[in-house]
Parts: C-alpha cells; structure tokens; sequence
C-alpha cells in the first residue's frame, strides 16, 4: 500500500530542509511531512488491529532519512497504543532522499511489529498508554526487509540514522 502525495507537500518538506540551511544551524533533527494519515485495519487470528503509519524524517550525519511513525492499537482508542519509529534503510539514498525515498511499511510489516511487541509485553486490552519498541531495547533483537526501529523521533541522543542505514546496506550486499 502505498501513499499519494502531492508536489505541494513536498515542496514543503524540501522549502524546509533549504530554509533550515541558510537560516538554522543546518541541520534539522526532523521533518513531519503532513500528508493525511488514515486508520487502517490488520486482522491477526480473531483480534483486530487498528493502525496508522506517519512519514517523517530524520537528520543523519550524511543525509536526510525516511522514517514512518506506527503506532497500533489492540482494543480501541483508548486501549494500550503500540508505537514502533521506522527507519526506512533505502540505501545509496538519492538527492533529495527525503522526498524520494518511498518506504512504507506493508500489512506483513506491521504484523511482524505486532508479533514482536506482543511477544515482548505489549498489553493491547489494557487501557491508556504507551508500549514503545525502542532501538535501545529492541533493535538487535527485531529486523525488517526495509526498516530498522529507530529513537531519533525521540530523541537526538540515539544512534546516527545515516551510519545505521549504510550498516544495513552493506550486510545485505556482503552475500
């Protein structure tokens, strides 16, 4: 599945990134590209799972990343959220990787975080909250074909997104 965007929305992404250049420090710590998010649903044997994923990016040391926010939730609203940041690995990255990159997680994608979380202690039937799959916590443990679980939207003291993404560029091409 995948997400329409329209140039508009991008040139705002990329107006930002140049105006961050010239006028900040040069670097930006993320970017929310606003593109109308919808709930969709994912079925796992006799639950349903209700989910949403949000195009973001981070800044690396060499480059702009795509990194989509999932969050998922169990037993309605105001059930325990499941939220995992994903760092898309698109690798030689494009100019203008921000904007071209087009990762996006599948339905088989988010029922793998699903499996992982449930499997380490994410509670969907309780109520209120947040269950975080961290980098920190989960990432040796946890892959995806085109993620990797990542902090940054979290906070700028996890690991560099850009030496991460050519990490996992080189273990898929050393075979």
């Amino acid at each position: 599945m995948s997400v329409h965007t329209t140039a508009t929305d991008w040139r705002h992404v990329l107006r930002a990134n140049t105006l961050a250049g010239i006028r900040g420090s040069g670097k930006i710590d993320r970017e929310v590209t606003h593109v109308r998010t919808r709930l969709r649903q994912l079925r796992i044997d006799a639950r349903t799972f209700v989910w949403r994923a949000e195009i973001q990016h981070v800044q690396g040391s060499g480059d702009c990343h795509r990194c989509i926010r999932l969050r998922v939730w169990g037993a309605g609203k105001t059930s325990q959220a499941l939220q995992a940041d994903l760092l898309s690995v698109a690798w030689p990255a494009p100019w203008g990787a921000c904007a071209t990159d087009g990762a996006y997680p599948a339905s088989d994608d988010v029922r793998a975080v699903i499996s992982y979380a449930l499997k380490y202690g994410w509670q969907p039937e309780k109520q209120g909250g947040m269950f975080a799959l961290s980098e920190h916590e989960h990432a040796a443990g946890f892959t995806l074909p085109n993620f990797l679980l990542t902090d940054r939207l979290r906070t700028s003291e996890s690991a560099d997104p850009t030496l991460r993404v050519i990490r996992a560029y080189e273990r898929r091409h050393r075979g």
